[in-house]
Formats: structure tokens, C-alpha cells, sequence
């Protein structure tokens, strides 16, 4: 009897989140790229071939510029360059190194359009603060730059696909940034069966990145969950929602950029997660206009 009444709320469950993927699928979701395929296939093997992977890579200049860009980015703190993709391979390792392909394959794959340049490079400044952050900060656990720099750049994902799909989405996002109330995946389903969060995770979920990174995602907005520091959401995910709004709060104080209402939402909250106070905001918005400055500049 006992087993009988566990089971059905799980099979009730996963009929719930078969529906849904059904549901996302039709929205357009873009299949997992198959450089991502080769890698995970390498990173299973008991012997990975890093030449193999490499060769994959260069194959794309622009991809493998960008890789070794990132690979040598600040935020990894790595005290050697690299200066092949197969050092870059060898100094991340494939774990982290699938991660960063996927960050600077999504906005390939993703659908462009009015407005999209904008959101990319939030969307990369964000995940470069992220990062910047977990070294600023400091010990924080759970949470590595280069976690941090991977859910910066996926975490809005399913913005674009959104914008693709509903014809009127621009007005909801509008409204979404404006309500200082209601969570922000609450508007979108006011007149949406979905939200961006939760498409998103699909994504991420079906291009294997983490699951602290997947559920940090899907329950990005979710304010209460944060407020009340729950644990039904792993720690490692708490942390990656509390650094990127975070970062976002810093990157729009310091640009003047797209404004919302997540942080008087969520701030509280996030700072607790950081071990951080009000008092410590104005230091790092100076460091943080610094680091920008010198991070784009050189670019």
C-alpha cells in the first residue's frame, strides 16, 4: 500500500514532464550541436582523445578563436596561456571545456532578429561578471568561475526562443522587467502555456550541461524559493541564480542597461546567499565598471 501510494505522484510526474517537453519541443528548441556530441563521447571514453577533439574544433576558425579567447580569459586564472585549442583542452579539461563550446555555440544557433545584439552582449557581460565575481567574492561554495560564467550565458536562453515563437512576446518581456510584484515567469504565463525559464532548462538539459546549472535556470525567478533559503533546490544552484543577479544588478547600475525589478525581488536574498551585505554593493559597482572597462576595451 505504502509503495503503491509513492508511486503515483511520480508517474504522475513524469506524464507531467513528458507533456512538457512535448509542449517545449513544438516551440523550437534547437537539437544539441554534434561538436557537443563528439565531446561528451570523448569525455566517456576511458582514454579521450584530446587531438581528436581539437581537430573537431579548429575545423571552425571563428569557434576556435573564441575558444582559446575564453580558455585564456581572466576569470579562469590559469598562470600559463595557451596557445593551440589543444592546450586550451588540456588546461580546462573536457568537462569545462564542453561547457565553454556550448556558451559560444548557443548564440549560433539561437534565432537572431531586432534587438538581439543587445540582449548577447548583456547576456556575455553578465557571464564575464559572474565569473569575475566567485574570485572577487571568494570562497564560495559550490560555485566555480567557470559554473558561474556557463549559467551567465544560458541562463536567459530561452529568451530568443521565445521572441521566435510569440508574435507578442516583446510587450510581455516588457511587462515582466516592469512588475515589481508577481515573479517574473508568472507574467509570461499570464498569457503564454510557458516561460522562458523553463524553456531555457529544456535547452540546457538536452545540451547536458549540469544539473545545479539546469535547475538554476528553471527557477531563476523563483523569489520565494530564495527568500526562504529552501533546500529543496541544491545549494550549488542557489548560488549560481544569487551571483548572476548579482551581476546583472551590477552591469545595469553600471551601464545604464535594461533595467528590471529582480534585484529589489531578490536582492535580500542573493546578498545572504554571497555572505554579503548592502555596505559592500557601492565597492564592487566601482570594481565592477573597472573590470568592464578593462575586460571590452581590450577586446
Amino acid at each position: 500500500m505504502n509503495s503503491s501510494a509513492q508511486a503515483a505522484p511520480t508517474d504522475d510526474a513524469n506524464k507531467l514532464d513528458s507533456q512538457l517537453e512535448a509542449t517545449l519541443k513544438e516551440i523550437g528548441i534547437p537539437p544539441r550541436p554534434a561538436i557537443l556530441e563528439e565531446i561528451s563521447r570523448e569525455m566517456r571514453s576511458d582514454d579521450p582523445d584530446f587531438n581528436r577533439v581539437a581537430n573537431l574544433i579548429s575545423r571552425d576558425v571563428g569557434l576556435a578563436a573564441s575558444f582559446l579567447k575564453t580558455a585564456n580569459s581572466p576569470f579562469y586564472g590559469y598562470r600559463h596561456k595557451a596557445r593551440t585549442v589543444r592546450d586550451a583542452l588540456v588546461i580546462l579539461g573536457l568537462n569545462v571545456a564542453g561547457r565553454t563550446i556550448a556558451g559560444l555555440i548557443l548564440r549560433h544557433v539561437l534565432p537572431g532578429g531586432q534587438n538581439m545584439e543587445r540582449f548577447w552582449d548583456a547576456s556575455d557581460r553578465t557571464a564575464q561578471l559572474s565569473a569575475w565575481l566567485v574570485q572577487k567574492v571568494g570562497k564560495i561554495p559550490d560555485a566555480q568561475s567557470d559554473d558561474a560564467y556557463t549559467y551567465g550565458l544560458f541562463r536567459d536562453c530561452g529568451i530568443p526562443i521565445m521572441m521566435r515563437k510569440f508574435e507578442n512576446y516583446p510587450a510581455i518581456l516588457t511587462e515582466a522587467n516592469n512588475d515589481a510584484d508577481r515573479p517574473f515567469t508568472e507574467v509570461e504565463e499570464a498569457h503564454l502555456p510557458t516561460n522562458h525559464a523553463l524553456v531555457g532548462c529544456l535547452l540546457a538539459q538536452s545540451w547536458w550541461l549540469p544539473e545545479a546549472t539546469c535547475l538554476a535556470i528553471r527557477h531563476q525567478h523563483d523569489y520565494v524559493l530564495m527568500r526562504a533559503g529552501l533546500h529543496s533546490l541544491p545549494a550549488a544552484s542557489r548560488r549560481l541564480i544569487a551571483i548572476a543577479q548579482l551581476a546583472e544588478w551590477l552591469l545595469q547600475n553600471a551601464t545604464g542597461m535594461n533595467k528590471t525589478q529582480e534585484w529589489t525581488k531578490m536582492g535580500e536574498a542573493c546578498l545572504a546567499q554571497l555572505g554579503l551585505t548592502e555596505a559592500d554593493l557601492p565597492g564592487l559597482l566601482d570594481e565592477a565598471k573597472l573590470f568592464l572597462e578593462e575586460t571590452y576595451n581590450a577586446a
